[in-house]
C-alpha cells in the first residue's frame, strides 16, 4: 500500500485533557509525512483561565470549526477521543466540506438531539451531583482517574495537566441534520482491557452501520498508552 504523504490530521482530545495529550502520537504522524493539529479547547489545558459556566458543547464545536477555517484546511482526518466523539460530530455539521474521515478514538457517538450524558445508562445523575457538590453546580473536577494509563510517570505527568470540564459541555445537545455530514466516511477505535467500558454500546452500533472498525488492547488514554499502536491505526486509515 502506499502511503498519502500529504494527509492533515487535527486531534481533539477528551474532557479533563488538552492538547498535551497528543505528545507522544503526534510526532509518529508527523515523522510519516502527515501535518498534524492538537488545538487545545477552551477552559481546558493551557487555557484554563478561560473557564467559566457558559463553556458548552457548541463552545468547543467553535473552537475547532476555527481552526480548520484560520488555517484554511480541507481534506481533513478529525479525530475525536472520548468528549471529543460529540465535538467532531457537531463540527462535521458546520464544516463538511472541509473534512475527508471522521475518526472516533474510544469516544461518544451522540444521535440527533443527545448530550454527552443523554447517551449514559445512568442519564449523568452522578455527574450531575459530583459537580453540585465539588464544582460549584457548573464544573466537574477530576479526581483520582488514570484513564487506564499505568505507568507511574505517565500518571504523574498528566495528573498535573488535567483541569476541571465545564458541566455544560456534557449537557448541550447536537443536532444532526446536514446530508453532507451523515455522508462523510467514519472510523471507530475502541480501546478495551479487560472489562466492559461505556464506549462498547457506541462499537456496537457503529459496528452494525458498518463503519471502518479497529480495537486497541489498552487503556482509556491509548495515545499515552499505546501511541504507536495507534498510530499505526491511525495510517492504515489514513492509506488508499
Amino acid at each position: 500500500m502506499v502511503q498519502n504523504k500529504d494527509s492533515t490530521f487535527v486531534l481533539v482530545h477528551g474532557a479533563w485533557h488538552g492538547g498535551w495529550c497528543w505528545k507522544k502520537l503526534a510526532p509518529l504522524l508527523r515523522a510519516a509525512g502527515h501535518t498534524v493539529y492538537t488545538p487545545t479547547l477552551t477552559g481546558l489545558g493551557e487555557r484554563a483561565h478561560l473557564l467559566s459556566p457558559q463553556i458548552g458543547l457548541n463552545t468547543h464545536i467553535a473552537d475547532i470549526t476555527a481552526v480548520l477555517e484560520f488555517e484554511n484546511l480541507r481534506n481533513i482526518f478529525l479525530v475525536g477521543h472520548s468528549y471529543a466523539g460529540m465535538v467532531i460530530t457537531g463540527v462535521a455539521e458546520v464544516a463538511a466540506q472541509r473534512l475527508s474521515h471522521l475518526i472516533f478514538l474510544d469516544a461518544f457517538v451522540p444521535l440527533d438531539g443527545q448530550s454527552l450524558l443523554d447517551t449514559r445508562p445512568d442519564r449523568g445523575a452522578p455527574v450531575r451531583k459530583f459537580a453540585g457538590e465539588a464544582g460549584d453546580g457548573w464544573k466537574v473536577p477530576i479526581v483520582n482517574a488514570t484513564f487506564g494509563v499505568t505507568d507511574a510517570a505517565d500518571v504523574a505527568w498528566m495528573s498535573a495537566r488535567m483541569t476541571p470540564q465545564p458541566l455544560r459541555t456534557f449537557e448541550e445537545p447536537v443536532r444532526l441534520t446536514n446530508p453532507a455530514a451523515h455522508a462523510l466516511p467514519r472510523s471507530y477505535i475502541l480501546c478495551r482491557q479487560n472489562e466492559p467500558t461505556l464506549f462498547d454500546s457506541h462499537a456496537q452500533r457503529v459496528k452494525s452501520e458498518r463503519w471502518g472498525y479497529f480495537e486497541l488492547l489498552t487503556g482509556h488514554d491509548a495515545m499515552i498508552t499505546a501511541p504507536k499502536e495507534l498510530a499505526d491505526i491511525l495510517l492504515k486509515i489514513a492509506t488508499d
